[in-house]
């Protein structure tokens, strides 16, 4: 298999390479003037890490410059483990070169020793790539490899024995001509090892998603270069022992940090979570045990970040990390995948009820806790849950049925979880097919209005009408708004496909004008996520009179439930609306918990009757009726008029009619029509008056 390389990144691994040797000869220097046998160990120890790092960094800069045909990735165990290597080559080499004596056999096996250490750092490096079929060398340029590691090895040690009297004259130049031979025998040692190996045609990276290397690579070069200054910094000016290892360590750990946590939260990130979760498959299948995967989305947190701001959102993310590991077991692993997504990997569980005793868990405790933290929000997930191995045998198979589940726990009413069922494959690949049509709906002109109209309660005489939204894909045909709304609003399109409703029904009510036709009211339905944009009234303005259309023929409908979730805004709303010319509607009424005091406070121009009352007519006899009348009256004292929903048989328009209701709609007095037809039927009854 052909492959390449990139000339930027194998310039800097030659760089990193000789300030590696700079850094190695410095520090043999000043180990070798200390007196104190616990300094010159101390400093042993932390040059080996800074030094260990920079060796590993080369090589893995050089391994990053290497490309083949094929996506490329890194087991992060093994990486990790190749990193150890470096790191303990480092400090037989600082021992070697710092005794007091180096006698030729000395010499002789300590080159041999790191000749071997680096040549098994490049190729354990090498298998992290976890080829399929397996990496094939050449036995003459893996000698060659294997002789230059000793040849190089055995050279270093003696120039950084040569050269470690501080007080020779010219001694840093001659360090930095020793350090340039060195960095050309390490990086000739990594290539000719790269030369060697041999990548049949169609082989497989089975690392492909271990560590990322493509955002992996500058934050290596970065840290591998801080590393390395501040270790000759530190070694020139002679600072202190304990700063050096602290300062080592801290910037080995932030390079550990970036590679396996989650800025934010602190939590392990993806690619953790991923290798964790591979090994738990491993540990389930030899043990034949179960372990789940439970995955989280935080309800309403879009909300939180539109009306709040971003660093609100992040506070709460933060604090909902803190909140989710003190609801688990101390043995599960917590991480966020992204964004307010969280998952929950619980190993050796006995049954699928552990995990529903796990799900359970969180949720009440998430919602009945309280925190020591200062958040004052209080954040519910939606829950997920998929087993292995009956959901899979993969990472990505569990994590996509988890997420399915998840999506399935949103649809059913959300702060709840659901297990995987194979069903949610097919819904879950409904939504996506769902997702993209509405895409691109409205620049293809896939939407269209329908006019339900709305009845005097005579039953006789047009009242107005409700505008209904429907989808008619090429590919996916005719969908019910049922079915593609709630889509919409969760990813929010609903907000663009909203303005497109106004200015459509503004359109349609300026064409039935100007064919002649009596202008109607049209109600119009907001949707939850509208209402959250904090420019929506003037944009619903701007939209109608930008169509040459007055504000008193549109009227906004609000669900009863939507309305009660956040009352004092929404009265602020209304009056918002109110104060444009526009008319509001509470729809859905009786569905919701309507206080008293705040159905006073809104006062809106109508109340429509949800359709489950309409039905109760016919089937609740008596009772029914009362509910119906009482809602009626209720409505007449706050001087709102009230409209019937679902009237579809001949005695709920009697009952109706006899109970005064001011407006009524269904599909006994009318279906939902399109704009000509619904024009035409205007004209029809011009023509009866």
């Amino acid at each position: 298999m052909q492959s390449s390389y990139n000339f930027w990144l194998v310039a800097i691994s030659f760089v990193v390479a000789v300030l590696a040797s700079y850094t190695a000869l410095d520090l043999t220097g000043r180990i070798f003037l200390l007196a104190s046998a616990r300094l010159r160990h101390a400093w042993r120890l932390g040059g080996a890490a800074a030094l260990g790092v920079g060796i590993w960094s080369m090589h893995f800069i050089a391994m990053l410059a290497f490309s083949l045909p094929i996506p490329l990735g890194y087991d992060f165990a093994t990486t990790a483990y190749s990193l150890g290597l470096a790191i303990g080559v480092s400090y037989l080499a600082l021992v070697v070169t710092t005794n007091a004596r180096l006698t030729p056999l000395r010499l002789a096996a300590g080159g041999v020793l790191m000749g071997f250490g680096i040549a098994g750092m490049h190729y354990t490096g090498m298998a992290a790539m976890e080829m399929e079929p397996g990496t094939h060398y050449q036995p003459a340029w893996f000698a060659g490899s294997l002789a230059i590691a000793i040849g190089a090895s055995t050279a270093a040690l003696w120039m950084a024995r040569a050269l470690s009297n501080d007080g020779e004259r010219h001694v840093v130049s001659k360090r930095f001509i020793a350090a340039l031979v060195m960095g050309v025998a390490i990086t000739g040692m990594h290539y000719a090892g790269m030369a060697a190996a041999e990548f049949p045609p169609g082989a497989v990276c089975g690392a492909a998603k271990g560590v990322n290397a493509a955002w992996l690579a500058t934050s290596v070069i970065l840290f591998t270069f801080a590393i390395l200054i501040v270790t000759l910094m530190l070694s020139r000016f002679d600072a202190r022992t304990s700063f050096l290892i602290g300062s080592v360590s801290k910037l080995n750990g932030q390079i550990v940090r970036l590679a396996t946590l989650d800025t934010l939260t602190g939590l392990p990130n993806r690619s953790t979570l991923t290798e964790r979760i591979d090994r738990a498959i491993h540990n389930a299948r030899r043990h034949r045990s179960v372990f789940a995967i439970l995955f989280m989305d935080l309800d309403g947190f879009k909300t939180i970040n539109d009306s709040l701001g971003h660093s609100a959102g992040d506070e709460v993310l933060s604090a909902f990390a803190q909140r989710l590991l003190l609801c688990v077991r101390a043995s599960d692993t917590v991480a966020r995948l992204g964004g307010d997504e969280f998952v929950v990997l619980s190993e050796n569980l006995g049954s699928r009820e552990d995990a529903c005793t796990i799900a359970e868990g969180v949720l009440d405790r998430m919602r009945q806790g309280i925190w020591s933290d200062s958040q004052p929000l209080q954040v519910m997930p939606s829950i997920g849950i998929a087993l292995y191995p009956h959901d899979g045998d993969t990472v990505d198979t569990l994590l996509k049925h988890a997420d399915a589940a998840m999506y399935e726990a949103k649809r059913a009413g959300r702060s709840t979880y659901r297990f995987f069922e194979q069903s949610m494959n097919e819904a879950a690949m409904r939504t996506l097919q769902i997702q993209s049509a509405l895409h691109e709906a409205l620049t293809a002109g896939h939407f269209s209005l329908h006019f339900q109209p709305k009845f005097h309660g005579s039953g006789d005489s047009l009242a107005g009408a409700e505008a209904l939204i429907r989808l008619h894909h090429p590919q996916l045909g005719t969908l019910a708004p049922l079915e593609f709304v709630p889509i919409a609003e969760r990813s929010g399109q609903i907000v663009q496909i909203g303005y497109w409703v106004l200015r459509e029904t503004c359109r349609q009510i300026r064409c039935w004008i100007e064919q002649g036709l009596p202008p109607m009211k049209v109600a119009i339905n907001l949707s939850p996520r509208q209402l959250s944009q904090p420019n929506l009234v003037a944009t619903m303005l701007e939209i109608v009179k930008a169509e040459g259309v007055q504000c008193d023929q549109i009227m906004f409908e609000i669900t009863e439930t939507v309305a009660m979730q956040d009352a004092p805004k929404t009265i602020e709303m209304i009056r918002a609306f109110q104060a444009s010319g526009f008319e509001i509607a509470i729809d859905d009424f009786g569905t919701g918990y309507s206080s008293l005091a705040y159905l006073q406070r809104f006062r809106v121009k109508q109340l429509k009757i949800d359709r489950f009352f309409t039905n109760g007519l016919d089937e609740h006899g008596p009772e029914g009726s009362a509910i119906v009348a009482a809602i009626i009256a209720l409505a007449h004292s706050l001087e709102m008029d009230v409209v019937a929903e679902g009237v579809e048989t001949e005695s709920q328009l009697d009952m109706l009619k006899s109970m005064m209701c001011d407006e009524m709609q269904g599909f006994l007095l009318g279906k939902p029509l399109t704009a000509d037809d619904f024009g035409e039927l205007l004209r029809e009854r011009m023509v009866a008056a």
